[in-house]
């Protein structure tokens, strides 16, 4: 079983900090559907020590989340200390994490993210100062390396365990791959052949079969879980069931899937009022929808509603159509 610091998880999926995308709304779904463990999206660790309202709004742990890890972000070991101090002491997080996988430019530029991937020494002085400064377990997620020229996994793993990081999640793809082309999951297998802290895989995990095959042919303690979780929390709870009994449970019917989409969508208004959480939850829907029969217009539609009620219409009113008249082909 997945272990973090003596924190023990109760199966080794773990929803990915996705940003954007996972803050309390959607983690809350991920842990209705039995996640083991929830990673929120990173929060800077400037905007934590300059008090920024949104900010420290993304620091909230709903306590039926945990075990729950935050993420933070920065690129200069004072800021970063710091800002996991105040974590630390202020939330209720179980885990604190230091991202070093985002590839996007405004971050990387400020030498946070995945810029950390091509020094393993400056790796080593951050985690080994924040992990001197907090009570909770440090972790790290990054890549395999920044190009095909600079892929320093293995040193950089090490040299969070050195530094005494509690675990490291890899993403199988570098900076330059960004989200695109296929994960190196041999490279994930030589980091865990190569370090004794628990290990998690991360990338091109889209079946219940691929996190089985990821955890028996390249030995990861867990299995971590992004892009294909969205609009799909059945994707965690059917790993899970078939890592428990070798079954696969049934994918969810068309009103099954917008319920749960609504759902999403009310604690999204809870968390942030209705006309923001509308407007969020159009990509949110986007994707609950993926795979259904007949959804163009619907999809069009969805772009437009701007109420939770003109939402719940329109997803409903599509429903019936479809339960009126299955279809034999998906759009």
């Amino acid at each position: 079983m997945l272990e973090i610091g003596g924190i023990k998880m109760k199966n080794p999926v773990v929803l990915a900090p996705m940003a954007g995308v996972c803050n309390p709304a959607f983690r809350l779904i991920a842990k209705d559907f039995g996640a083991g463990l929830v990673c929120a999206e990173m929060v800077s660790d400037k905007g934590i020590l300059l008090e920024n309202e949104k900010s420290l709004k993304m620091l909230y742990v709903d306590e039926r989340e945990k075990p729950l890890s935050l993420q933070i972000f920065g690129g200069e070991r004072e800021s970063l200390v710091a800002a996991a101090k105040y974590v630390d002491k202020n939330t209720n997080a179980d885990i604190i994490d230091i991202n070093m996988g985002c590839p996007v430019p405004k971050i990387t530029k400020c030498d946070a993210g995945a810029r950390w991937l091509l020094d393993p020494d400056k790796i080593y002085e951050m985690v080994a100062a924040t992990v001197d400064a907090v009570q909770k377990p440090v972790t790290v997620k990054m890549r395999v390396g920044w190009d095909e020229d600079h892929i320093f996994a293995v040193e950089n793993a090490q040299a969070v365990e050195r530094a005494g990081g509690a675990a490291v999640a890899v993403h199988g793809r570098t900076r330059v791959q960004m989200y695109e082309g296929r994960a190196n999951w041999d490279i994930i297998k030589q980091v865990k052949d190569n370090v004794s802290i628990p290990v998690i895989g991360n990338g091109d995990i889209a079946t219940p079969h691929d996190a089985k095959h990821a955890l028996e042919a390249y030995g990861v303690d867990g299995v971590m879980i992004g892009r294909g979780a969205l609009g799909n929390p059945w994707m965690l709870y059917r790993t899970i069931k078939f890592l428990e009994t070798g079954e696969i449970p049934q994918e969810p019917t068309p009103r099954e899937k917008i319920d749960i989409c609504m759902l999403h969508m009310d604690r999204l208004i809870d968390l942030k009022g209705e006309y923001v959480a509308v407007r969020e939850m159009r990509k949110h829907t986007a994707w609950y929808l993926k795979g259904l029969p007949k959804t163009g217009s619907v999809r069009n539609e969805v772009n437009i509603k701007t109420t939770r009620e003109e939402m719940r219409k329109l997803l409903y009113d599509y429903i019936e159509e479809v339960e009126a008249k299955p279809a034999d082909k998906v759009s």
